[in-house]
């Protein structure tokens, strides 16, 4: 039996999608008799983070990876109710009633035919009656309790909101789920802690952030204030004050007047807050997970959500004493959703729904030697290309040289994290290497931390092991770095000396593993620093192409893909080059000018289709640049562009510049002469 699990909106990436938020994380994932053959998130193919259109090409990529076609998928399960999802029709983005109009016959529209119609425009299937609907919070259950592998499980989800309720608890087992628990929206803990950093110049999706500011600062400064915000009640019961009360409680305190804006510097003020913030999180969910880990008997934890990110409080649960095991599913946000809905049509249509998840390499492959000898050389004139004989030991020796590599081999990881296949890999020893790539790699705060790859075999040497059993191979908890190996690992020691440790065996990740042993050989040192390969303003890189374009725009030394090793050419003047290259502008993303308000001429920019919550709205450019963009057609080199739009001679160093920094910032693509887009 094949069924395709999806997650995301309804709309087109072209299609403005204005304020809103709901449904991101858009992906889809392929099973085929219970077992996962794909998982891929859309944000990996349309470059656009956190994406909520609709995710036509994970869906296609899933279906190409399993060698099918929609028409041969038994059932199509999505991770929302039908009936919430008619409720709320703006959450859903259904058609305009009048639509429907013409045919008065056709009542209301409903969610199978807003389905009916997106899968018709971009598969050419009608899926109407092959339809599954899941409990969003179902979904995030199953997508734990499935791979989870244990005969009986306590089972949490927390995130913000879906279908009306933002947690739930429940005992699972083999016939399925019993809810015990369930929390309405105005008690997200999710919001909670997504609304209360703003306070710190963050806005959604940066709760991760301040996980890691949080232990810069001292939680007892503001504790007062933040046990103001929840009450706990007997039996793992908790109320929260609502958003009014809490921004009160903000503002009663002399908070608001010292709110940082994005951008500006953090003082102690801002790293006590968010300690506060993160100390109140983990008081409330552990408060209802003790409740229901005693009053059950149950001594394993599967937990999925997006607060189940949050790897703080994921490691204090493997201390806390109360289960011998936890699983964490590593896609724990909504993307992770599309996988428990699978499962969850499985499990109904007596299948089992228990797909083991032993890695998480289930998304994009490379293409074979000779396609990437071919990607490569189409940027041949920035970059060298050498075929490696030994690409693990020379890989080795250059991150032992200092080197800052990305790695890139094998199927893209699913989930949010790079565990070895697309990856930036360091030197874990070095505390400059922190700043360093925070700096110039990731262009991001200085303060975050990274993560280190470690040997399976050395794991318990370097770090203080928890008492409860649980697979460290996802980054997915935080631990604590033993004391005498602090100094030694500083560009991946926390100033609290913990690490969002990942485990890495040999058996799962043979080449990974192979070439931290051969850093090891080399310094003595099992771990290497992993961080995704990505700068902050796109996704993890997916293609041939994504990674030659980060290496580039970036401060990564060096590139491996596969077996083969890129360099910059020497002297490369990467503006200069840019002369070569083919420039345009995503389907995401629109060309914009607007008169001025002073009425002197007009005001251009690179506009975005998706919500301010998913990439940066508006990029603005020069009236040249725009003149040269307007052209782009996908075929034509800057050099060419420019001549059409009449730029002098004078003026086209100054757009060239502005062009690369606007190529960084994602808010253009720019591909090689005569390239077309690498699909694998």
């Amino acid at each position: 039996m094949l069924i395709l699990g999806w997650h995301g909106g309804i709309r087109p990436e072209w299609d403005d999608l204005g304020p809103g938020w709901s449904t991101h994380d858009g992906a889809a994932v392929l099973l085929r008799d219970g077992q996962i053959v794909a998982a891929v998130e859309e944000e990996r193919l349309n470059r656009v983070k956190h994406s909520n259109f609709f995710p036509a090409r994970a869906i296609a990529r899933c279906l190409e990876i399993g060698g099918v076609r929609l028409p041969d998928v038994d059932v199509v399960a999505m991770n929302f109710q039908e009936r919430t999802r008619e409720i709320f029709p703006a959450d859903a983005g259904l058609p305009s009633p009048n639509a429907f109009l013409d045919d008065p016959s056709s009542g209301t529209p409903t969610v199978r035919d807003a389905l009916r119609e997106i899968f018709d425009r971009h598969f050419a299937t009608d899926v109407a009656d092959r339809l599954h609907f899941c409990h969003h919070h179902q979904a995030h259950l199953w997508s734990a309790w499935g791979p989870s592998g244990f005969p009986e499980a306590l089972g949490v989800s927390i995130d913000g909101s879906g279908d009306a309720l933002s947690g739930m608890v429940a005992r699972a087992g083999e016939a399925g789920l019993e809810v015990l628990r369930e929390w309405p929206v105005p008690h997200s803990l999710g919001d909670l802690y997504s609304d209360s950093i703003r306070l710190l110049g963050y806005r959604r999706f940066d709760e991760y952030k301040v996980m890691g500011l949080a232990p810069y600062g001292d939680p007892r400064r503001f504790r007062s204030l933040f046990e103001q915000f929840y009450e706990l009640r007997p039996e793992g019961g908790f109320r929260l004050a609502t958003r009014a009360e809490r921004w009160g409680l903000i503002h009663d305190a002399g908070l608001l007047p010292l709110a940082r804006r994005s951008g500006q510097p953090f003082t102690t003020l801002h790293s006590d807050f968010a300690a506060g913030l993160q100390e109140a999180l983990e008081t409330v969910v552990l408060h209802v997970i003790r409740h229901f880990a005693t009053s059950t008997g149950l001594r394993r934890m599967v937990y999925a959500g997006g607060v189940a990110h949050n790897c703080t409080l994921n490691g204090r649960l493997l201390h806390e004493g109360l289960f011998d095991e936890v699983y964490v599913q590593p896609a724990a946000h909504d993307a992770g959703g599309a996988l428990g809905a699978a499962l969850h049509a499985d499990h109904v249509l007596g299948g089992g729904g228990r797909a083991a998840m032993p890695h998480l390499s289930l998304g994009t492959d490379l293409p074979s030697a000779s396609r990437i000898a071919d990607r490569l050389a189409a940027w041949s004139g920035l970059v060298e290309v050498t075929r490696l004989t030994d690409p693990i030991g020379t890989t080795a020796r250059e991150l032992a040289g200092g080197a800052v590599v990305g790695w890139v081999h094998g199927r893209s990881e699913f989930g949010p994290r790079a565990l070895g296949n697309r990856s930036i890999l360091a030197d874990p020893r070095p505390a400059g290497n922190k700043s360093r790539i925070n700096e110039m790699v990731k262009k991001r705060e200085g303060y975050r931390p990274f993560a280190p790859s470690v040997l399976q075999e050395h794991l318990a040497g370097l770090v203080e092991m928890p008492a409860a059993r649980a697979d460290l191979s996802f980054m997915t908890y935080t631990l604590t770095i033993r004391a005498e190996h602090r100094e030694l690992l500083g560009a991946v020691t926390h100033v609290d000396g913990s690490a969002r440790v990942q485990s890495v065996s040999r058996s799962r990740q043979p080449r990974y593993w192979a070439l931290i042993d051969a850093f090891r050989e080399l310094t003595g040192v099992p771990a290497l620093l992993n961080t995704s390969f990505n700068n902050n303003a796109e996704p993890i890189a997916d293609s041939v192409d994504d990674s030659v374009v980060c290496f580039l725009t970036t401060g990564i030394d060096l590139l491996v893909v596969d077996d083969f090793l890129v360099r910059r050419r020497p002297g490369l003047d990467l503006a200069e080059q840019a002369r070569t290259l083919c420039p345009g502008v995503p389907l995401s993303r629109k060309l914009v000018s607007r008169p001025a308000p002073d009425g002197s001429g007009f005001h251009h920019s690179i506009e975005a289709t998706a919500s301010a919550h998913f990439v940066q709205q508006r990029v603005d450019v020069s009236a040249g640049l725009h003149r040269v963009l307007s052209l782009a057609d996908g075929r034509s080199t800057v050099a060419e562009l420019c001549s059409a739009a009449a730029v002098t001679e004078a003026a086209q160093p100054g757009i060239l510049r502005e062009l690369i920094t606007v190529w960084e910032r994602r808010a253009v693509t720019m591909r090689p002469s005569g390239s077309v887009r690498e699909r694998a």
